[in-house]
């Protein structure tokens, strides 16, 4: 499963559709401005909530927390020793873990469940200006989740990139 997420021109209180392959919009990321911390909200096309996004408040490093019907899903945060590739990790409340690596401003990264790839995040398949595509290798994965792990994951990185 393959989608198309335009970038987010302004910042953050912005909204945008993520589209499927055909051109059909699956997602809308509601960016939730005014607030003390970064939030977002995936929601389907008929407007339902699937997943709330929002920045872990009194935190060491900058974390971003997943949660599905009130409940948390996962955790998102940097990994302390990347020098060369910007590596996030992503733990789930089962106590496993996503990694995500690659060049994550350039909209060129993996996130990958113990050494198996679930999903590519890049633009290279795309002529769309200011699109990357989120494609979804594993037919068992949940596409929501991990578009959400790249929206956290691109927010992260931009906010460390804006603060250097």
């Amino acid at each position: 499963m393959r989608f198309l997420v335009r970038d987010r021109i302004l910042g953050i209180g912005d909204d945008y559709w993520i589209e499927d392959e055909h051109g059909a919009k699956v997602f809308l990321v509601d960016g939730k401005a005014m607030r003390l911390r970064d939030t977002f909200e995936l929601k389907d096309a008929q407007g339902r909530v699937l997943i709330d996004i929002h920045q872990k408040m009194l935190s060491l490093r900058e974390t971003m927390v997943i949660e599905r019907d009130g409940q948390a899903l996962a955790k998102i945060r940097r990994k302390r020793l990347s020098l060369l590739r910007n590596h996030y990790r992503v733990s789930l409340v089962d106590g496993t873990g996503l990694d995500v690596s690659g060049k994550i401003l350039d909209r060129e990264f993996a996130v990958e469940y113990d050494g198996e790839l679930l999903a590519v995040i890049s633009r290279r398949w795309l002529s769309v200006v200011d699109t990357y595509g989120v494609d979804v290798v594993r037919d068992d994965a949940d596409p929501a989740l991990l578009i959400a792990v790249a929206v956290c994951v691109i927010h992260l990185a931009e906010k460390e990139r804006d603060e250097a």
